[in-house]
């Protein structure tokens, strides 16, 4: 049942929608992959100057890596003290954004970061300018907090997240809302290991005994490691990058693998950890030995009692404005696992409709922009 916060924030929204589209297409036009940290802060600097004409606060969080982090904040008059959590970088490499500026198709609007992550981090920003204006008695400290390095490996996000996260009370993570609407409470862990393989070189036609295949061992291996999938309930593990070898003629003395590894539940890291150390102990071809890098990144998001009453208040504002979201576990991660981590309760997927992430067809469907955004809203008015 439609109620008078919720029909005033898509009031508020609705005039501003070809705003918000312009605004879209000026972020998506900026070339930010992660590893361009010059474009990285062109959208942060973006941010920045959208949140200082409203008057609020900006603190930064410099590195000399990765794009700097930022945190855009406005107060109220009430006591809760919320986070909306967007990520400033891209996987499209330096020049996919001219080559592809944002497009209208029917409901959709396509571009390269539409889906992941502008379209949530603006209405972030759009969510915390109507509550400023509409409703600054049911919020305390509301941030819009932006991270440079989320599509890789987060270091940079992670301590900035470390940082600030005992100042909250909860956290809102703006990736997308999943092509049906869903929001997400549960997500997968995982992380990155790498394999690496030494054996003996030696000429292949000649004396191919004196050798020891690193890439025949390395083959062992990854048939053993995708035995691993299901081991536990929802664990994979896909080795998706092998290298190996120099000549065909020559035994080769090097192979590498990367092995990207998740899970549902926190007990399981341990378990998959020593049986992926396990199957590098295990010498398949003489002469060989492995050595094991990397590790995990991303702690399981689970189901909290307290994520699980947050998704309960979110599914109850998607009522109030005639909307039907359920919450749902996926398998991807997001600054949500970090956020949870820290002991936050955190609900992920709160961003407009979209999907085809990291594809020329990432996409968000225009008519949800308004109804999200005041969706977003309303979670923060009503998590009081």
């Amino acid at each position: 049942m439609t109620t008078d916060l919720a029909s005033d924030l898509v009031s508020w929204m609705q005039p501003r929608l070809e705003t918000y589209i312009e605004e879209l297409r000026q972020l998506c036009a900026i070339e930010c992959p992660s590893s361009h940290k010059p474009g990285v802060d062109v959208a942060g600097a973006w941010v920045r100057a959208w949140a200082v004409t409203r008057g609020w606060t900006i603190t930064d969080y410099p590195d000399k890596h990765v794009g700097d982090g930022l945190v855009a904040t406005v107060r109220g008059s009430g006591r809760l003290r919320a986070m909306l959590v967007a990520h400033l970088d891209t996987v499209y490499p330096v020049g996919v954004a001219a080559e592809r500026p944002l497009r209208r198709e029917g409901n959709r609007l396509i571009g390269p970061g539409s889906a992941d992550n502008k379209s949530g981090l603006l209405s972030g920003l759009y969510a915390a300018a109507a509550l400023a204006e509409l409703a600054p008695e049911s919020f305390n400290t509301l941030s819009v907090v932006c991270g440079g390095d989320e599509e890789t490996d987060a270091r940079a996000s992670e301590a900035l997240l470390k940082a600030i996260a005992p100042s909250y009370d909860i956290a809102l993570v703006l990736e997308a809302g999943r092509e049906n609407g869903d929001i997400v409470s549960a997500r997968k862990g995982g992380g990155i290991f790498t394999l690496q393989m030494f054996g003996r070189a030696a000429h292949a036609g000649v004396e191919p005994e004196k050798g020891a295949s690193a890439v025949l061992a390395m083959a062992h291996q990854i048939i053993a490691l995708h035995a691993l999938n299901g081991m536990r309930p929802g664990v994979t593990v896909n080795v998706g990058v092998v290298g190996g070898g120099s000549v065909p003629n020559t035994v080769p003395d090097r192979a590498s693998a990367q092995v990207d590894v998740r899970v549902i539940h926190h007990e399981d890291i341990a378990v998959v950890e020593a049986a992926i150390h396990a199957i590098a102990g295990d010498e398949q071809v003489p002469g060989t030995r492995t050595s094991v890098g990397g590790g995990w990144s991303f702690a399981p998001m689970a189901r909290t009692p307290e994520i699980l009453r947050l998704a309960e208040v979110a599914k109850g504002c998607a009522q109030e404005l005639g909307l039907t979201v359920s919450d749902v576990a996926t398998g991807g991660m997001s600054y949500a696992n970090l956020l949870a981590g820290l002991g936050l309760p955190v609900l992920d997927g709160l961003g407009p409709v979209g999907g085809n992430d990291h594809s020329p067809r990432e996409y968000i469907e225009i008519d949800s922009i308004v109804p999200r955004t005041a969706m977003l809203a309303l979670i923060v008015a009503r998590a009081t």
